[in-house]
């Protein structure tokens, strides 16, 4: 029996049955763990961290297409008024 890091629910699993690296599912917190070790399973979280660079990848380019279309509103600007 192993527990899942991140709630510690216990996850039934056959050491003989997984793998290193192979992704598995919380069934009770859904977050997606790696079998980091098989004899005695371990586990690892690895959708929280994707998940929160991913997050802060889309909050950077949300940022950078605002700062595009001010750039270009300034533009249009200085060319309407020649």
């Amino acid at each position: 029996m192993v527990r899942c890091p991140k709630c510690a629910v216990e996850i039934d699993l056959d050491e003989d049955e997984v793998e290193e690296g192979e992704i598995l599912s919380c069934p009770e917190c859904e977050v997606e763990l790696e079998v980091v070790q098989t004899h005695p399973v371990q586990l690892n979280v690895i959708s929280e961290l994707d998940e929160d660079d991913e997050d802060e990848d889309e909050d950077d380019d949300d940022e950078d297409d605002l700062e595009d279309e001010d750039d270009s509103e300034e533009e249009s600007e200085v060319i309407g008024e020649d």
